[in-house]
């Protein structure tokens, strides 16, 4: 049932995707979603920049059916996700400077929306980057992120 049901999810989104590909979104109801995501996505920065993994979790769905797709494969769940995160990026140093770049924030109906874009990390070693997609959903509690599809670039330093 529950494959089923993400199945009609992924369809629907799919859908609604194409939709909102071939016709722009007029009026405020656009705007102010595409506003409150850009302000969630910058809550969420400040806070990976505060180096408060808590807090930069907040704008992910709190669900079991919150994913996060990368090179490593899929995790399922909210609760996987925070100790994906906790464990990858123990502190601010690991987790470094967070910044985006080239966001783009698609609103495709009055619950549903995307992001792509470019993030970029300064590290005292490393400087990790690479795109993501990001899936929405509306709730009572406002937009979060349901789905996290996310590219490392290749790193371009030699050994």
């Amino acid at each position: 049932m529950v494959r089923r049901n993400r199945m009609t999810a992924a369809v629907l989104l799919g859908a609604a995707l194409s939709i909102g590909a071939s016709s722009a979104l007029s009026g405020s109801r656009g705007s102010a979603s595409e506003g409150e995501i850009r302000t969630l996505l910058t809550m969420q920065t400040e806070a990976w920049n505060r180096g408060d993994i808590d807090g930069f979790m907040e704008g992910y769905w709190k669900s079991d059916q919150t994913e996060f797709v990368g090179a490593r494969g899929v995790s399922r769940g909210w609760q996987a996700l925070l100790d994906r995160y906790r464990r990858d990026y123990p502190d601010q140093k690991a987790m470094g400077h967070l910044s985006f770049a080239n966001l783009e924030v698609h609103v495709v109906c009055a619950d549903g929306a995307y992001a792509i874009g470019e993030f970029h990390l300064q590290r005292e070693n490393d400087q990790p980057a690479g795109v993501f997609t990001l899936y929405f959903r509306k709730f009572p509690e406002g937009w979060r992120i349901v789905v996290d599809h996310t590219t490392v670039f290749p790193s371009t330093s030699s050994k």
